[in-house]
């Protein structure tokens, strides 16, 4: 993926916590690209009681290569830009994952 090195994704303590832009309502969920300093993400769930918010989680949980449950939404529960945390990967390990995506 092209320009992942500008993405904002920060070293947490046995994790990386990961700058994300969402898109509800899109035809399917998948990682669009990089917009600004972001990961942009669509998901085909509906805005709407968080249901997006974990359909994102699923999604940056299968394209790492990680358990669901190791990903957590820390900021942004009700707007579009948000911040999630991934345990058990290191932010190289996040740049490298996406940059062969």
């Amino acid at each position: 993926m092209r320009d992942i090195d500008k993405v904002d994704i920060r070293d947490v303590d046995g994790g990386a916590v990961i700058a994300v832009k969402a898109v509800p309502g899109a035809s399917r969920d998948r990682i669009v690209g990089v917009l600004g300093q972001s990961l942009k993400v669509a998901t085909s769930a509906p805005a709407e009681k968080g249901k997006a918010n974990a359909a994102i989680a699923r999604t940056l949980a299968e394209a790492l290569g990680v358990d669901k449950r190791n990903v957590a939404l820390i900021s942004g529960r009700t707007g579009p830009m948000k911040k999630f945390r991934v345990m058990g990967v290191s932010p190289q390990a996040v740049r490298e994952a996406f940059r062969t995506a």
